[in-house]
């Protein structure tokens, strides 16, 4: 049996961001994990970490849990880390995995000695703690539980 294609498409503030084919690895009906290339234009340096063509990623994907999580390697395989979106629940609809971006991230690093917050103010500006502070609420608690399993090993939510 051959793997199946979908297209996962982030959206950020009501519009879509990016959208890309992936291949599903698994799907139990609550986590759904896809395989797919960098899909973004050139080399994305964070500073903590770079996003080149050739990179792949194995994207997972909760229909209950307010995360994604994003394993990165090289192409040559080496592990880089786990980038982590804060997202509303996925929706999957068909070939479509649509996962709405609450602007939230988290890394950890391949060795684990690096776990960063990201973006805080942009969450902070997008004023989604006004107009959906239920929402609001389960990014933030989303976050710290993402940190503390980085601290502990993403290997164990992964497994």
């Amino acid at each position: 049996m051959s793997a199946r294609s979908v297209e996962v498409v982030l959206v950020k503030a009501g519009r879509t961001k990016i959208r890309y084919p992936a291949q599903v690895v698994a799907d139990d009906g609550t986590r759904l994990t896809v395989r797919a290339p960098w899909a973004a234009e050139g080399v994305r340096d964070f500073g903590f970490v770079r996003f080149e063509p050739g990179d792949v990623l194995v994207e997972h994907y909760w229909r209950d849990r307010w995360y994604a999580v994003k394993e990165v390697r090289s192409d040559g395989g080496a592990l880089k880390g786990w980038y982590c979106d804060i997202t509303r629940p996925a929706a999957v609809h068909g070939a479509e995995v649509v996962v709405e971006d609450l602007d939230l991230d988290l890394w950890v690093s391949a060795d684990g000695s690096e776990v960063l917050r990201l973006d805080e103010d942009e969450f902070e500006a997008s004023g989604l703690a006004a107009s959906d502070p239920e929402a609001a609420e389960c990014a933030v608690v989303a976050l710290d539980e993402l940190e503390c399993l980085g601290r502990d090993g993403l290997v164990a939510l992964l497994g």
